[in-house]
């Protein structure tokens, strides 16, 4: 077991010999660096310095030693438990993104938990120990990305905060955020640090003056936090309320000055997650800024999933009909799969769906192997004329008019009691969709597909061999990792650089391969929603074991 103290010590050295880097947000260098296309996103690493090899999973892999070895805990993490990443792990992760992927993104998506659970009552986590974890991987993110010029953006989990119980997030300026204000001092730009220091929410231009990345504080919209009042439209100054008028005022900016932007957070938006008056809120945000926002990037379940957003999610519902993700929320992991299933094969038939009134979250597994396998995820993006578009004129954003929330019984229940102070009642601003946005149809800044990496239950429980990520599927078309003709093979951008593909992907004659299940043209809106559907009809039954197996990554569910 590797001492943390002695680890932080380390990274403190580290900290003297390569000094801290300071972003400078809203300016556009003479020379932008080379863009590649490609962002990671990571969440969920969850460090545990107690961690013993050999342990029993009861303990939280903390001692006792079982009679039987396969009980026992392993040297780089014990999967499909309730044990946290050994440092082992945690490092190993660490040197193989450094290795393989620094030079290869262009930036880095970060959502949050860099703490261990607060799993073991003999060894109760402290403030101390969350700060010092969260000190040694933020010094490990600069180290092996920020200081080669790729911006990072970590997001607050809700197990970087301290008492966990009950997720104790105070307004800020507090305590908890001065401190991660002084943490993340090199990621947060000097422009935000103000709005930081009220909420540890804020923004980055990635691409300056092209795309920036939103980190929203999630802990004020998470029903688990009981020190905030919900988003209720009576209480302006709750922080849910005033993050999101921020977030409005800069969703606004963002679209005036014709950029794009990534929303990005820890617990994802849902009924099951948020206040009942936060999340109409969000969603509302979302749609109406559709044109705008690129998509939706969370963390938290630890499991692979997606789910949509719907402008039905902002109707009145009855008192007896809950939500899919409120259902989802009370079955928890086990019951994830059926519930989305279900969702989705309620969608309406190609053809007849509104692409308007939907928004696309995914939530990305974790690297800690609890309770699945670890795990990042390795983003692609339309940079088609990038290099040009500094020089374009930007095109004015349409204005679609016309989108009002609602059925017909919104003006009968606004007037009672019960509902007339409730957001849904209060959101009348007219839309911003546009089916020629990035978000739509793939253009410069869209989203094109991802490949997930992960590290197999048995190269992970291998007691001899070092274990080693791998592929473990992707999003794309096959026809779309190599160059259709030799005459563009110069100028082509593979998606994944060769040497990440498996070998039985390098050649571009290859037709069908299990690491291609979905067969995604991007990951635009209407790509996503026509996922959904097939996913949604039950005769797609291999397609929906190969779903299923990814969420729970062959753990029997």
């Amino acid at each position: 077991m590797f001492s943390l103290t002695i680890f932080i010590a380390w990274l403190s050295w580290l900290s003297h010999v390569f000094p801290r880097l300071i972003q400078e947000p809203f300016s556009i260098p003479h020379s932008p660096p080379k863009l590649h296309g490609r962002f990671l996103h990571i969440t969920d690493m969850h460090p545990d310095p107690h961690y013993v090899v050999d342990a029993s999973e009861s303990s939280a892999c903390h001692r006792k030693k079982p009679r039987k070895e396969k009980w026992r805990s392993a040297y780089y993490g014990t999967p499909f438990s309730e044990c946290d990443s050994p440092l082992q792990l945690t490092n190993l992760t660490l040197k193989f993104l450094d290795k393989n992927w620094a030079s290869e993104v262009d930036f880095v998506v970060w959502t949050g938990d860099n703490a261990r659970h607060d799993n073991d009552r003999k060894i109760p986590r402290t403030l101390k120990e969350i700060y010092d974890l969260n000190t040694m991987l933020a010094t490990a993110m600069e180290d092996i990305f920020l200081k080669k010029g790729v911006p990072v953006v970590p997001s607050l989990g809700n197990n970087d905060v301290w008492p966990f119980d009950a997720n104790l997030v105070l307004s800020g300026p507090n305590s908890i955020i001065d401190g991660f204000s002084s943490i993340w001092g090199a990621f947060v730009p000097f422009s935000s640090y103000q709005v930081f220091r009220r909420g540890a929410y804020y923004s980055v231009e990635v691409i300056p003056g092209e795309v920036a990345v939103i980190s929203l504080n999630s802990m004020y919209f998470y029903d688990s936090n009981k020190a905030v009042g919900g988003c209720e439209f009576r209480e302006p100054d709750d922080p849910g309320n005033l993050q999101f008028d921020w977030l409005e005022v800069q969703l606004k900016m963002f679209r005036q000055r014709g950029m794009r932007v990534w929303l990005t957070g820890h617990v994802p938006p849902s009924p099951g997650n948020y206040f009942p008056e936060c999340y109409v809120r969000y969603v509302e945000l979302s749609l109406r800024f559709q044109d705008t926002i690129l998509g939706h990037l969370y963390g938290h379940m630890n499991n692979d999933h997606f789910f949509l957003l719907e402008a039905g999610d902002l109707e009145f519902p009855s008192e007896s009909d809950l939500t899919p993700a409120d259902k989802a929320a009370s079955k928890g992991h086990k019951g994830l799969y059926d519930t989305l299933v279900d969702d989705f094969s309620n969608l309406p038939k190609k053809g007849k769906a509104d692409h308007d009134n939907y928004g696309v979250v995914n939530i990305a597994p974790s690297v800690v192997p609890n309770p699945y396998l670890p795990s990042f995820r390795i983003y692609t993006y339309n940079i088609t004329q990038a290099r040009d578009s500094a020089n374009m004129k930007k095109k004015k954003p349409k204005r679609k008019h016309g989108h009002r929330r609602g059925k017909g019984n919104k003006e009968r229940l606004c007037k009672k009691k019960k509902f007339e102070d409730s957001w849904r009642c209060k959101l009348d601003e007219p839309w911003y969709s546009d089916p020629d946005a990035p978000s739509r149809i793939n253009s410069l800044w869209s989203p094109l597909g991802y490949a997930q990496y992960y590290i197999p239950e048995g190269r992970l429980m291998n007691r001899t061999r070092k274990p080693k990520f791998k592929l473990e599927y992707m999003t794309y078309r096959l026809e779309s990792l190599h160059p259709g003709d030799v005459e563009g093979t110069s100028e082509f951008q593979y998606p994944i650089p060769l040497k990440q593909l498996p070998k039985s992907l390098r050649q571009g004659n290859v037709t069908s391969s299990k690491f291609a299940p979905y067969r995604m043209d991007d990951l635009t809106i209407p790509s996503w929603v026509e996922l959904a559907r097939r996913l949604g009809d039950p005769s797609r039954k291999k397609l929906r074991r190969r779903f299923k197996r990814y969420m729970y990554m062959g753990e029997e569910s």
